[in-house]
């Protein structure tokens, strides 16, 4: 299972389509814990190519502040569930994937208003 959260200044980003990389944590949902994690640059943001880049690397769960519908019907299309009203001060973000395992990470209103 792939989790993703967008980042920016080392922690949650709160406008998924502002992110400076997103970070992917593999995970193991029987075990609850994460067995691996990689980050990477996205190119520019365009409308529809960050749910379609994060498809293709085997997405599974998107967390983020905010999110736009656009993205997250086209997440939802591609089987993928997205989690929105994150907040970074919940915590880092291997905290924030720790906490959505353990079924605690607590949510807010999506933080993005388009």
């Amino acid at each position: 299972m792939k989790i993703v959260l967008p980042i920016a200044d080392d922690q949650l980003c709160m406008h998924f389509g502002h992110c400076e990389m997103f970070q992917l944590f593999d995970v193991d949902l029987a075990a609850k814990e994460i067995i691996s994690q990689e980050t990477f640059t996205p190119p520019p943001h365009e409308p529809g190519l960050y749910p379609r880049l994060l498809n293709e690397k085997g997405a599974n769960i998107i967390i983020a502040g905010g999110m736009g519908p656009r993205a997250q019907e086209m997440f939802t299309m591609n089987n993928v569930e997205v989690v929105v009203g994150a907040s970074p001060a919940t915590g880092s973000p291997e905290e924030i994937v720790r906490q959505y395992l353990s079924g605690y990470l607590e949510t807010g209103d999506n933080a993005c208003d388009h």
